[in-house]
């Protein structure tokens, strides 16, 4: 199928890739900086944002139509920034296709991934669907963070609850959980039920990586994404203190300095 892709900068290509839920939307954190200097191209994965699908799907697709992405939009070779299930689908990429992998940047993600999260009840559920609506209605208002989110769900995507992740969050954060099909979120769980683990052939990327996550990230734990990384022969990585899941949001301007020096080491 043809991605919805938004494209912007000029420059080397960098592909950002979105977790799940997620959309090309939810990286502008990342593009709206990168593609000062790069061109950016982020896609709605199948099943997500506007690349719509009526049928079933498995997590091999997502492979293909990354690969005619790249072949429509003529690019040979490309740096890969891929958060939570993107990341995976970046390691993914550099396995099939290491020719046209300039090296990787990995954010909340592992190649086996396994999480921390506790039980949901009732009143997390509740708590998050109350926080959500009066946040996508006063976006980043401290009074719902202070009395809904940090009650919700939210508290395990989240270790500094600020103004700016919660209007992320209203922005960018609910349209793309809203707009992810049933069967993206099939194609995702039958894959983790099978066990997924890319551990044993991480020896074959050679190219460059850079791995960030956060030391509170309970849908992919810290010692996951660490894991990883050593198994990558050539990979540089940080852990960061007081951030979770959604820890582009919460140390934007850390993020992306980190990932500028690492560019341009």
């Amino acid at each position: 199928m043809q991605l919805a892709v938004q494209v912007a900068g000029s420059g080397f290509p960098i592909l950002c890739l979105h977790g799940h839920p997620g959309s090309a939307q939810s990286m502008g954190v990342f593009t709206q900086h990168l593609s000062q200097q790069f061109k950016t191209l982020a896609p709605d994965l199948r099943g997500y944002g506007a690349s719509r699908v009526q049928h079933p799907f498995v997590m091999a697709d997502h492979l293909q139509d990354l690969i005619e992405l790249l072949d429509q939009q003529q690019i040979e070779r490309c740096w890969v920034l891929g958060w939570s299930l993107g990341g995976i689908l970046a390691l993914e990429l550099a396995l099939r296709c290491p020719d046209r992998i300039q090296g990787l940047i990995l954010i909340a993600t592992a190649a086996r991934p396994r999480g921390s999260h506790p039980a949901v009840s009732w009143q997390d559920n509740a708590y998050t669907g109350i926080a959500s609506i009066v946040n996508r209605i006063f976006p980043g208002w401290q009074w719902n963070i202070e009395t809904f989110a940090k009650r919700s769900l939210y508290r395990y995507l989240l270790q500094q609850h600020t103004a700016f992740a919660y209007q992320r969050l209203a922005n960018e954060g609910m349209s793309a959980y809203l707009q992810t099909s049933k069967f993206a979120s099939q194609a995702l769980s039958q894959a983790l039920r099978q066990g997924y683990s890319r551990l044993d052939d991480l020896g074959q990327i050679q190219a460059p990586c850079l791995m960030l996550w956060g030391a509170c990230d309970r849908h992919i734990t810290p010692a996951a994404s660490l894991e990883t990384a050593q198994h990558l022969p050539n990979c540089d990585y940080c852990c960061y203190p007081h951030t979770a899941h959604l820890l582009p949001w919460e140390i934007p301007q850390q993020i992306l300095r980190d990932i500028d020096r690492w560019l341009l080491a």
